[in-house]
């Protein structure tokens, strides 16, 4: 099995990394499948709209949602995310050779979102590479359960290990 996470302190740089890893591994004809992370800000001193695009040639979901102003909750959409999951597991069903999953986040540590779908990869010896934020950590290394390695959030190191 063979899994790695990436995280990075500056904003947009681990969503970044991840998008251009699955752009270099399919131009190289790698069979990725997975999502990749784009936020964007509609305000500017609004709160960015998150988007998912789908490996390997879309379509862009949205899975934010707005709250209105002045909220502070999470903007998360959860039936938008289970949309984009069951896309994805059905790449997945179809062929891979790699997955790369934006962000293990709360979903992901209480069951639901990319979580069985890193398993189902995993399971079929398929190289996965996930995004992780600070506020995660603990609960990916929970359940990563020692199997999987940090990478620094670097195109070429990256490149080299899903080559591996």
């Amino acid at each position: 099995m063979r899994l790695a996470h990436i995280r990075s302190d500056i904003p947009g740089e681990m969503n970044a990394t991840l998008r251009r890893l699955a752009e270099a591994r399919a131009a190289e004809g790698a069979r990725v499948v997975g999502a990749v992370q784009i936020n964007r800000r509609p305000v500017e001193d609004g709160p960015s709209d998150m988007d998912l695009r789908l490996l390997p040639d879309g379509p862009e979901l949205r899975i934010s949602q707005s709250l209105g102003p002045g909220s502070s909750g999470c903007r998360l959409d959860p039936e938008r995310l289970e949309i984009a999951v069951h896309e994805c597991e059905t790449r997945l069903a179809a062929g891979a050779d790699l997955l790369i999953v934006n962000k293990f986040g709360g979903h992901e540590a209480e069951g639901r979102g990319f979580r069985g779908l890193i398993g189902t990869a995993l399971a079929e010896g398929i190289p996965v590479v996930v995004g992780v934020t600070e506020g995660s950590i603990g609960d990916y290394l929970a359940f990563s359960d020692g199997i999987g390695e940090e990478l620094p959030c670097d195109l070429d190191r990256l490149l080299a290990w899903t080559r591996g």
